[in-house]
């Protein structure tokens, strides 16, 4: 056996001994218990199984001071090989919580009632009152599902339909999918059968019973009634696709053409509109021209009646007075 094991397996029942061994000897004080771990050794794997207390007591002045009761241990483990056999020394356990410096004498003495290397757990027993927490922790996840299950999800998948995806396309799909999935189950049936003809697997007749039912099943094509029913009805599918198509091309041109017809008509309108601003423009800028010119004849013709009366009045002062 190698002198350090590749995994160490700690069964329930010995963790629970440990707690109720360190609340019955050390509940509420400083010391640490210690025990014997019972169980067995496969291809590097340490399985403990079971365990027992030992009586132990250690100076908490000088850690080189303890003493351990072979005595009791010896007859202990007597005791428990005659009510389990296969059940022998693994190594030990202590209530820590580190390692001191006795640990190598112990583990030393211990070696000497084990057929390997013992290994030495440490079980830190916390206080009960200590509020436990709960937290999340990431495991690797993954997908799986069995044969009814994957048919189940591919029924319910094809009634998730996509609105921008026309029915026609999402019927190829679905008829696609179904086909895939038959051609991989006719495959797998092929690779069984050839399988149990090369002799590599056993006859089940279980199988061949259903594989039986499932060719019953099949439709005889060709039967001329059976063929001429199919034929009708996908003639009957196929000119309903044809009309389909031509009403959804005739719609989509009656749109496009009235679109183009609303388009024009807004172009007129705008050009309507923009006319008539133009010549409402045109007609404010005449009249206030006029209105400018019929100002300036009014005060030409004031100036001369001015320019009259100033002339009249000269000369009516350059006439002499009368005797």
């Amino acid at each position: 056996m190698p002198s350090t094991p590749d995994k160490v397996v700690l069964h329930p029942l010995v963790l629970l001994s440990v707690v109720d061994h360190y609340n019955r000897v050390a509940r509420d004080t400083r010391k640490r218990v210690l025990g014997v771990l019972l169980g067995d050794v496969h291809k590097g794997t340490v399985d403990v199984s079971n365990s027992f207390a030992v009586p132990f007591e250690e100076d908490d002045h000088d850690p080189t001071i303890w003493f351990l009761d072979h005595s009791y241990l010896e007859v202990m483990y007597k005791m428990f090989k005659k009510v389990n056999a296969r059940e022998k020394v693994v190594g030990w356990y202590s209530t820590g919580p580190k390692i001191r410096e006795a640990d190598l004498a112990i583990n030393a003495l211990l070696a000497k009632f084990a057929d390997w290397e013992p290994v030495m757990v440490i079980c830190e027993v916390q206080d009960g009152t200590e509020k436990a927490q709960k937290v999340f922790v990431s495991v690797p996840t993954e997908v799986g599902q069995t044969e009814a299950e994957e048919i189940g999800v591919e029924h319910l998948l094809r009634d998730v339909k996509d609105a921008t995806v026309t029915t026609l396309s999402t019927d190829v799909t679905d008829k696609l999918l179904a086909l895939k999935g038959l051609t991989s189950r006719l495959h797998e049936i092929r690779d069984y059968l050839q399988a149990v003809l090369d002799g590599r697997l056993p006859v089940n007749h279980d199988i061949s019973e259903h594989l039986q039912h499932v060719f019953n099943l099949l439709p005889n094509m060709n039967a001329e009634l059976l063929s001429r029913s199919l034929s009708v009805k996908s003639n009957d599918m196929m000119l309903t696709i044809y009309l389909a198509a031509l009403i959804r091309s005739v719609l989509a041109l009656h749109k496009l053409i009235d679109n183009k017809e609303q388009r024009m008509w807004q172009e007129r309108e705008a050009q309507a509109a923009k006319d008539t601003k133009t010549a409402v423009v045109g007609t404010d800028k005449g009249s206030k021209e006029g209105d400018k010119d019929a100002t300036k004849d009014k005060e030409s013709s004031k100036d001369s009646k001015d320019s009259k009366a100033s002339e009249q009045g000269r000369a009516d002062g350059a006439k002499p007075p009368g005797p």
